[in-house]
């Protein structure tokens, strides 16, 4: 047994090295940025998940023992790794959503399955690929626990559709999800205003509505999933905001005028209201920051 082990090793080293099979990922990778990287080009949602989770307790052992894990640097993909199900359409070939109905409330679950995917690589990605960026070590903190956190909802929805006989991948999805990364690959700030400052600020506008469809199903497992996700995203979109904010005044540049610049260069399309103003506050967006870059403009009197 022990010589067949041994023998199966060999020949998977050798057909790794010739590219037919994929090389495994490093579990015990040096510098952050090798830890980021190991998830970004990890496909499958499971093990994407699981290996940030176990790299982000790894960067938080060493904070609680007074360490810091080296940043490094390293290469990302430009597209992160995706397992074969769920296919992508574009959004105008995406099927319509009837949340009234079970088949509807699946759907509508293994959409934010398929954003809560996106956004684990998401925080990966601004980790390693802005690594060469001196940022203080709180800037890590901040996207490691966000990435875990997201890891942790991408769990949670996926339980959810097991339990109604679905999975994640069962469904298409959005085609369009990393276009945000690929926009803003080469600037920090403007990965900043669009990703936690726009995208993650929607989910905020958008989950109470959804967390009131479940209550009217009676449905107490996607209300808690959701509500869990709702709380940790007011943190994510907070990060965002109060790293922007860091960079603008480390430039001497105002804010809101580089927020309105980078959004309408690199969004595509205006805000949608309404917005979740008590929310967005709490993260650390005025009104004067998201309105002016609204379909209306201007708030409802």
């Amino acid at each position: 047994m022990t010589g067949g082990h041994r023998e199966f090793g060999q020949i998977r080293g050798e057909a790794e090295e010739f590219g037919q099979i994929p090389p495994q990922p490093d579990p015990n990778p040096a510098t952050l940025s090798d830890m980021a990287v190991n998830v970004l080009t990890t496909a499958d949602g499971q093990a994407k998940t699981a290996l940030s989770r176990a790299h982000a307790a790894r960067w938080f052992a060493a904070r609680a023992e007074g360490r810091t894990l080296p940043i490094g640097q390293a290469r990302p993909p430009d597209r992160p790794a995706r397992p074969d199900r769920p296919e992508l359409l574009p959004p105008r070939e995406m099927p319509k959503r009837r949340p009234g109905s079970a088949a509807g409330r699946i759907a509508l679950l293994h959409a934010i399955a398929h954003i809560e995917l996106n956004a684990v690589d998401l925080h990966w990605d601004i980790i390693a690929r802005f690594a060469h960026i001196p940022m203080p070590t709180g800037f890590h903190d901040d996207w490691v626990k966000s990435a875990d956190e997201e890891s942790k909802h991408f769990n949670l929805i996926c339980d959810w559709l097991e339990a109604q006989g679905s999975h994640y991948g069962a469904l298409p999805a959005h085609a369009g999800m990393w276009r945000a990364a690929e926009d803003t690959a080469d600037d920090l700030l403007a990965r900043l205003a669009v990703v936690p400052m726009v995208l993650e600020a929607r989910g905020l506008d958008v989950t109470p509505g959804m967390i009131a469809i479940f209550e009217k199903a009676d449905d107490a497992d996607a209300i808690a999933a959701l509500s869990t996700i709702y709380a940790e995203e007011v943190h994510h979109v907070a990060y965002g905001s109060k790293w922007f904010n860091f960079l603008c005044g480390r430039e001497d540049r105002d804010p809101k005028e580089v927020f309105h610049l980078l959004v309408r260069r690199h969004f595509h399309g205006a805000l949608k209201p309404p917005f979740n103003a008590e929310k967005r506050a709490e993260a650390g967006l005025p009104p004067d920051f998201y309105w002016p870059l609204s379909e209306t403009d201007r708030p409802p009197a």
